[in-house]
């Protein structure tokens, strides 16, 4: 399959790319700005190919879209990773803040998967992960706007599952708990642990359960419109 994952650079997303690249597909890591982390993925799998693009922008939206159907003729797979946290009281937000946040961890998404879609419809078939928060879900005190774009991922996948279903088009969102990536490297060791003992599971978990999931979410033919959390019994709803 060729497989688009934007936000692949670092953490889930590299995971991701890693793990579907050495199940024999052809990933295309989309990237920003770490573009040194990108090379050195794309040097440890001959299936992983590395793109720059702001997904926020939609003219490199298009550019990357169309550079990937000129070469590989389809794309079968979209896994919508790319975004970005900020912990600041509601109050602080400024409209600055709220334009990236919601650019990069809603727009983006809408119009990555705009541009992707006219080739999935015409294929009659494809399948698009969005990778969401349990904040979507339950909101989360200091990220208000983060949570705000990631309910909005939910919204989006519940909707789109049923508009694409008749053209054999998945959409499904996976929901992280607190997984061991850089975006939590501002929380204490004091505050892991304090946030392990509030966690069933009582542990953090890692990159490689959510790539796991989106694996089994592209095998799978019958799941949509789900928003799957991984979250170490963390949230139960």
């Amino acid at each position: 399959m060729t497989i688009l994952v934007t936000g692949a650079s670092r953490g889930i997303g590299r995971e991701i790319a890693k793990n579907l690249a050495q199940k024999g597909n052809i990933v295309i890591a989309n990237y920003n700005k770490s573009e040194e982390q990108a090379q050195n993925l794309q040097k440890e799998n001959a299936n992983i190919e590395i793109y720059k693009a702001d997904v926020s922008k939609r003219e490199e939206v298009k550019q990357m879209v169309e550079y990937v159907l000129k070469k590989y003729g389809k794309i079968d797979v979209l896994v919508n990773n790319a975004g970005i946290s900020e912990n600041k009281l509601f109050t602080d937000v400024t409209d600055e803040d709220w334009q990236k946040i919601i650019n990069t961890n809603l727009y983006s998404a809408f119009c990555v998967t705009q541009e992707v879609l006219p080739n999935m419809i015409h294929n009659k078939f494809g399948c698009i992960i969005n990778i969401s928060s349990i904040w979507g879900m339950v909101g989360a005190s200091c990220e208000t706007v983060y949570s705000i774009a990631k309910a909005g991922i939910d919204a989006m996948t519940k909707s789109l599952a049923k508009e694409l279903g008749p053209s054999n088009i998945r959409v499904n969102s996976i929901a992280p708990g607190i997984i061991d990536t850089d975006m939590n490297k501002n929380l204490t060791q004091e505050d892991i642990e304090n946030i392990k003992n509030e966690i069933p599971l009582q542990k953090v978990g890692k990159t490689i359960d959510i790539a796991k999931c989106v694996e089994w979410l592209i095998n799978d033919q019958y799941t949509t419109g789900q928003i799957i959390s991984i979250n170490g019994g963390w949230v139960i709803i």
